[in-house]
């Protein structure tokens, strides 16, 4: 291997256990075979999809009913911008360039 050639810093890693009764563990093992994956990969990879899925939905923000309709009165009858938002805007032009 060259100087030059660069290899990636190895990521920390921690040990997750859990037992499970042997026709879930088969069922997870053919999962993953049939994936092409090996059983951790797959359950790594599997845990990794449904816990971002989770956090998605928990970090989304809920509204009542209530507070909707209040939401979109203010989108509907927003004030008109003032001197300074006109003068952010035209900064904003100025310094952003869209390609």
């Amino acid at each position: 291997m060259s100087s030059s050639t660069k290899t990636k810093p190895k990521q920390a890693t921690e040990r997750l256990e859990a037992r499970v009764p042997a026709q879930i563990k088969a069922l997870i093992g053919r999962a993953a075979s049939l994936e092409g994956q090996t059983l951790t990969d797959y359950v790594i990879a599997t845990l990794q999809k449904n816990a971002a899925e989770v956090v998605r939905e928990h970090e989304i923000l809920r509204l009542s009913v209530k507070d909707s309709e209040a939401f979109a009165a203010a989108m509907l009858d927003a004030p008109k911008p003032n001197r300074k938002l006109r003068q952010a805007f035209a900064r904003h032009r100025k310094s952003v360039t869209m390609k």
